[in-house]
């Protein structure tokens, strides 16, 4: 076959693989897809992978719950939301939208309750997605009617201060209680994934972590299509740590941009926080891969640059002068990082690892220091070596 046939196939394969961006939405609501140039591929959340109906209960239906929920419903699954907040319920089954994420549309099929009872109960998964701040109260209700070998995913990103456990481990120390289920497998789902984006089906990649393989995989292909791509990993604490950490980070760029320096500044505590992290995950036994990974500089670069990410929003609004606690009124949302920051340094100090981002933004938030004074106290540390001294 010469140049120029070759070239004729794969034109015509490509062709087959689009068709006219009216086409793609007719009879599909809530289907996303990706605009190239005037025509577009489909990024349809059930196609392109053979999968089973699962079950699955949702226990949270803020902006990331309920655009995978809705996700889940779409790919042809079973999927039940309950939320803390009776008239959150009230409101969302019956407007069939969310007020964080308005381009989505909720399909007909996904089902609502109040009853956390209910939403526990004969399900394949259960997942966890509450605030960081929420996941031991909401695993405290739910662990009366929590059944034994249940497979319980956290999307949750953050550190609890009084234990300095991450999500699963905080799930796993509720549920160990004398009256607890029994074999129930954790698995932590976490990565660059704005809701904003999945919400309208554009592409994702997102990593299933446990050190139960069978469970781990189970997940990924529970939660894989054509718009999610999911990748196994057993270092479940490296996935954690990077995923609460990041956003204290998140926080730290964002300050940079406010105070209006560039992309130079923005590199640079892109770079070297994810440096910190992999500092302190390693001392913990962690896995250096996984922060070179999805969940770790992936999860960085998403968090600390997009304007979908609140904290990003929040450390700009800091840097150009608002108070923490005003910029998390504007922000509107939990700011996940601020969260972190007293696990961060606590661990920081029990593993002797050295963190100065971390401690500069603690400085900003809780403490007091101007923004422009702690960019210069950070600039102002003695030179080092940038690799590692082995």
């Amino acid at each position: 076959m010469n140049f120029v046939q070759c070239t004729n196939r794969l034109t015509a394969h490509l062709l087959s693989c689009t068709m006219d961006i009216t086409k793609v939405h007719r009879g599909r609501p809530g289907t996303g897809a990706i605009l190239l140039h005037s025509r577009i591929r489909l990024c349809g959340a059930n196609g392109g992978h053979s999968k089973m109906k699962h079950k699955i209960g949702v226990l949270g239906a803020g902006t990331w719950g309920m655009a995978l929920a809705r996700m889940l419903t779409v790919s042809g699954n079973d999927v039940q939301v309950w939320s803390a907040i009776e008239a959150e319920v009230d409101s969302l089954s019956t407007n069939r939208v969310h007020p964080n994420l308005p381009g989505m549309k909720i399909p007909a099929e996904l089902q609502f309750t109040k009853s956390i009872e209910e939403v526990c109960t004969g399900k394949e998964v259960l997942l966890f997605a509450v605030p960081s701040v929420f996941v031991r109260s909401t695993t405290a209700k739910a662990r009366p009617y929590i059944p034994d070998g249940q497979i319980i995913v956290d999307v949750a990103k953050g550190m609890e201060p009084d234990t300095l456990y991450t999500m699963t481990e905080v799930i796993a120390d509720e549920l160990n209680r004398e009256d607890g289920p029994k074999g129930v497998k954790l698995v932590a789902l976490s990565g660059p994934t704005h809701a904003e984006e999945v919400a309208l089906d554009l592409p994702t990649t997102i990593v299933s972590a446990s050190p139960d393989e069978a469970a781990a995989e189970f997940v990924q292909e529970v939660f894989s299509n054509t718009c999610m791509r999911v990748y196994t990993n057993p270092d479940i604490k490296g996935v954690e740590l990077s995923g609460a950490l990041k956003n204290v980070i998140a926080l730290g760029v964002g300050i940079s941009t406010g105070l209006g320096y560039g992309d130079n500044a923005r590199a640079a505590l892109i770079t070297r926080g994810i440096a910190e992290i992999a500092r302190l995950g390693v001392a913990m036994g962690c896995n250096v891969h996984t922060f070179a990974g999805l969940a770790g500089i992936g999860d960085l670069i998403v968090t600390a640059t997009s304007m979908h990410s609140r904290n990003n929003r929040a450390g700009i609004l800091i840097g150009k002068g608002k108070s923490p606690a005003e910029a998390v009124k504007e922000v509107g949302m939990v700011v996940e990082g601020m969260n972190a920051l007293p696990a961060a340094l606590e661990l920081a100090e029990k593993y002797q690892v050295e963190m100065p981002i971390v401690q500069t933004v603690d400085a900003i938030v809780n403490h007091g220091m101007s923004a422009a004074e702690a960019v210069r106290a950070l600039m102002d540390r003695g030179l080092k070596n940038e690799l590692p001294q082995l």
